[in-house]
């Protein structure tokens, strides 16, 4: 007999939406956030790079919270156990996205390169951090860890870092950062177009071997082969070797088999650990089912109906917003800005091109 409900199923369905939504936009933020000092070699160039996903970053995020929120609605004792248990990882992982929201307002504030270099690399490590660690932290939730018959987790920060979950880590890591080469290869002009898609062709193999060894590694641990995981599995894999032979001819395409890749990369970890909130590798029977972590059926219900009602409006508004920010920029445009100072008029410093680009 199912552990679950229809409204269980469909929740779990729509919270992995959510992730799918969060991974694939905030996936692209994070590589171009590494990749600010390879592309970007003068404050023109890197100023560029910053406003390729200045528009968007924090719209980004919201897929995060809302992920986060409707976790903590639907699947309360689910989001008890996360949370509780991988407390240090998502705080290390918050504190990285501050420190990169903290970039985007302060970076332009000061005019000297050593104020500027320190916030690049502020910047790179707050992107790098979340990318390792979100892959960490689904490769756990979906292999296993140490959760009692309380389903309270019983392990530490260390316990978190086996190599299966390190090889998760790796994936995303290295599979966001291609993803965020061919955005930036898609959104530049020039040499940062140029430099974007030399690394997008280094890249991308790399991201194809190391997600593959990693979904490898995932079927190979089920008890034995479930049919959807390996779907999601052989379609990623699929799109993750398209994406490497398109990324230096073909961005649009590439950036589309990134995407994908992302997008049945998760599909295959949530696949994998459905019907299961947690998985606990103490014993079978601690594991958390969706029906034990639920909430009650008339909260998931009203949850329904308010989800039915504004996630289109939300998803317009977002989509609305990528169609207006959607041209090119060249860091040519800059001009000579250094800071916000120099966009002010009568500065006698911004370029006409620069004043038109904002600050």
């Amino acid at each position: 007999m199912k552990d679950y409900t229809t409204l269980q199923a469909v929740w779990f369905v729509l919270i992995s939406v959510l992730w799918l939504g969060y991974f694939v936009l905030e996936g692209f933020d994070f590589g171009v956030g590494m990749l600010i000092r390879a592309v970007g070699r003068d404050p023109a160039e890197r100023r560029a790079v910053l406003h390729s996903i200045g528009p968007v970053w924090d719209g980004n995020e919201v897929w995060l919270i809302v992920a986060g929120g409707a976790t903590f609605a639907a699947f309360p004792e689910w989001y008890a156990t996360l949370f509780s248990g991988f407390y240090l990882a998502l705080f290390l992982i918050l504190v990285a996205l501050i420190v990169r929201g903290v970039v985007f307002e302060f970076w332009g504030k000061g005019g000297s390169e050593a104020w500027q270099a320190r916030w690049e690399w502020a910047l790179i490590g707050g992107s790098l951090l979340p990318a390792l660690l979100w892959g960490v932290g689904w490769a756990n939730i979906v292999g296993g860890v140490p959760i009692d018959a309380d389903a309270e987790y019983t392990g530490t920060l260390f316990t978190l870092l086996e190599p299966y979950a390190l090889l998760g880590g790796l994936a995303t890591l290295t599979l966001f950062l291609a993803h965020g080469a061919i955005f930036l290869s898609l959104r530049t002009t020039g040499a940062v177009e140029e430099r974007s898609r030399a690394i997008a062709t280094r890249a991308a193999p790399l991201a194809a071997v190391v997600v593959i060894g990693f979904l490898v590694w995932t079927l190979a641990r089920q008890d034995g082969l479930e049919s959807a995981s390996a779907v999601c599995a052989a379609g990623a894999t699929a799109l993750v070797i398209a994406a490497a032979a398109l990324a230096g001819r073909r961005p649009v395409h590439a950036f589309g088999a990134t995407c994908g890749a992302i997008v049945l990369f998760f599909c295959t970890l949530f696949t994998d650990l459905f019907p299961h909130a947690m998985v606990s590798s103490t014993n079978e029977a601690f594991s958390l089912t969706l029906n034990e972590a639920s909430s009650s059926n008339y909260t998931l219900t009203v949850m329904t109906v308010v989800a039915v009602l504004l996630v289109p409006v939300v998803l317009l508004y977002q989509g609305w917003t990528y169609w207006v920010f959607r041209h090119r920029i060249s860091a040519e445009g800059f001009g000579a800005v250094r800071s916000p100072i120099d966009l002010l008029p009568g500065s006698g410093e911004a370029s006409d091109g620069g004043r038109s680009a904002g600050t």
